[in-house]
């Protein structure tokens, strides 16, 4: 099944659990752990028979305020799964995990229709502009979820610092455990949620309410929808803890016990003050929670052309509070249940059921770890660094390198006594062919000599040439640039059916230096400049809003697109002896009246011919920054591309 396809039937699971099944009978059990903000649950699973998935044993450990902290969540981390492990018999060691919804950015952003092989430079593209941290800092992954009318693509973008997962590593190698996917908690409850509510019709919202954040997802046969929001059931605690006075330890656990979600309206409220007051904050922050669902309800139905739930489902730490569920039927009007993650999942026999029922709300991500295992999911992320890749795969060989170490210091030694003897007739052999060997040395010299001179008069020869040849090339680069500009005025206007205007505003190359080049330099940098007479002789300058040729016939004619955009130059920023790369400042005329996205349709179309052309290398020719941003007032925008010569210009 394809990762496009995202919306299963109960039926498909099991086809494609069935599937798996027969190629896992053998197959050892497996572990998923959420590593929540404020709970750590694990789980330990096996196919089951006939397919689907099974729980042997399950655990669930609270980590406190420390929890959702940065400085003190490894140790807390690393105490708690250690403690889980020792106590609840899990045999398994290999893992699938999933970090808290606060660590990981999630979007959803949609792709102009483009050819299938541009999706994935595009999705970089995207990714570059949307993730709040640097990629090369970062893991991150994607999945289309599926493609409009009009050829646009739904795509699901998901990151999470580096640093972030290394730590997580951390914490499982330190109890021996083998981690082979870094689930996002949204799309592993995602999984979960398709796994079990499958046959569910109409729209369906589940809120996950978490320690530090929640998730907003909505489902329906062919949509998919999530957000995370800020809020969580910590906030209860802290708020009432400053209101009180009261150590978070000791608030967090007078909130388990006595706490409830105040009713609203004309009740009688509890005769213990502590009681009364802890509800009354329960339901000041479920009631911004709300409000941040209704937000992501009104943006599911008006831009994501989604339909109004029918239904809710509960689920999370933060859901169990009392009258959790009331609340949300009285605020959205909707029914309201909780969330069973194990409604398809067999149980094993083993399973204390009735405690299993008391947290089972908790277990969606892990239920969607799991399923990873045993079928094709519906959403399939991996937020697995390459670096924590790369190191289990070297421990994992560490045994076999330690044997192969020993084998070979023992070839050393027998390779040694070997040689040692050797040796001793090597010198002696030597001894005897050095006396013959050095009047051939001597007159080796003299021909070494020689040939250093024949080299010299080669090399001033072949720079006669060079220069010879590159008398032409820079009017050749200029007419390519020219053509490349015509064709896509053409390609554009036909796509879009309107004409397309695009010229060259700036026109420079930027090479580092040669060491030697910039020592000899002694009057300054070279520059490279061209002028506005030899742009407009090769065609790279609009015409006149009155019509003249200022950029002769190769210009983009355009209203308001004159020469206002200024000279076409080219210049070097440093003493070089060659020129590699040109970055050209692209200006268009604004074309998002006709269509949301002509202008990026216009940049594609353009680095498109770039890349096609003989003159430029494909890998390395590419738009190289943003487009524009502009309104539709605007008669112009720009965006930047970057030109690879295969032949650099020699100066």
């Amino acid at each position: 099944m394809p990762r496009s396809s995202v919306f299963w039937s109960l039926k498909d699971w099991n086809f494609h659990a069935e599937r798996a099944h027969s190629q896992m009978l053998k197959a050892k059990t497996f572990l998923g752990i959420d590593f929540g903000a404020g709970t750590l649950k694990i789980a330990e699973f096996e196919p089951a028979d006939g397919g689907g998935l099974k729980l042997l044993r399950f655990g669930v450990r609270a980590l406190g305020l420390p929890g959702s902290q940065d400085a003190a969540r490894d140790g807390v981390l690393k105490r708690a799964l250690g403690e889980l492990l020792a106590e609840g018999g899990f045999v398994s060691r290999q893992a699938n995990i999933s970090a808290p919804g606060y660590q990981v950015f999630s979007k959803f952003v949609k792709l102009p229709p483009v050819d299938a092989s541009k999706i994935s430079q595009i999705i970089q593209y995207e990714a570059q502009q949307n993730v709040p941290f640097p990629l090369t800092e970062s893991a991150w992954d994607h999945q289309v979820l599926g493609t409009a009318a009009d050829g646009a693509r739904e795509v699901l973008l998901v990151a999470i610092k580096a640093e972030v997962v290394e730590k997580l590593f951390a914490v499982g190698e330190s109890v021996g455990l083998k981690m082979e996917v870094v689930d996002a908690s949204m799309a592993a409850l995602a999984n979960a949620f398709r796994y079990n509510y499958g046959d569910v019709e109409g729209c369906s919202l589940l809120i996950d309410i978490g320690a530090k954040t929640s998730n907003v997802l909505l489902f329906e046969k062919n949509k998919f929808y999530v957000r995370t929001v800020p809020v969580g059931a910590n906030t209860i605690t802290q708020e009432y803890s400053a209101e009180s006075k009261m150590p978070f330890a000791e608030a967090e656990k007078f909130k388990i016990s006595q706490g409830f979600v105040s009713l609203g309206g004309a009740y009688e409220e509890p005769d213990d003050a502590k009681v009364a007051a802890v509800s009354k904050v329960a339901r000041n922050v479920l009631t911004r929670l709300h409000m941040q669902v209704n937000q992501t309800v009104q943006f599911y139905r008006t831009q994501q052309g989604g339909s109004a739930p029918q239904r809710v489902y509960l689920c999370g730490g933060g859901s169990v509070m009392a009258y959790s569920a009331e609340f949300f039927q009285e605020k959205l009007n909707l029914p309201v249940e909780y969330f069973s993650p194990f409604r398809n999942i067999q149980i094993d026999p083993s399973v204390n059921v009735e405690e299993l029922e008391k947290s089972a709300s908790f277990f969606g991500e892990v239920v969607g770890l799991g399923l990873r295992n045993i079928a094709d999911c519906p959403v399939e992320l991996n937020l697995l660094p390459k670096s924590s890749k790369a190191r289990q795969d070297f421990n994992s060989k560490k045994p076999f390198l330690v044997a192969a170490a020993f084998v070979a210091a023992a070839g050393v030694w027998a390779a040694g006594l070997f040689y040692s003897k050797v040796a001793t007739v090597r010198r002696e052999g030597l001894a005897t062919i050095s006396e013959k060997v050095e009047p051939l040395a001597r007159i080796e010299t003299s021909l070494k000599s020689e040939e250093l001179k024949l080299a010299e008069v080669h090399k001033q020869t072949d720079q006669l040439g060079a220069w010879l040849s590159e008398r032409a090339y820079w009017p050749d680069i200029l007419t390519e640039v020219r053509s490349i500009l015509k064709a896509t005025e053409a390609e554009s206007s036909q796509k879009l059916g309107v004409p397309v205007g695009i010229w060259v505003d700036t026109f420079y190359s930027t090479e580092p230096p040669k060491p030697e080049v910039a020592a000899a330099e002694e009057e300054g940098p070279k520059v490279i400049t061209m002028s506005r007479e030899l742009m407009a002789r090769y065609g790279l300058l609009p015409k006149t809003a009155a019509g003249g040729a200022e950029g002769g016939e190769g210009g983009a004619s355009a209203e308001g697109g004159s020469a206002a955009g200024g000279a076409a130059k080219a210049k070097s920023s440093t003493s070089t002896n060659e020129v590699a790369v040109l970055n050209l400042s692209i200006r268009a005329v604004n074309l998002q009246k006709v269509k949301q996205e002509a202008n990026g349709q216009i940049a594609y179309d353009l680095e498109k011919m770039a890349k096609a052309n003989p003159l430029f290398d494909a890998s390395e020719t590419q738009l190289s920054g943003n487009l524009e941003q502009v309104d539709d007032t605007t008669a112009t925008f720009t965006f930047p591309l970057k030109l690879k010569l295969k032949r650099p210009i020699k100066l």
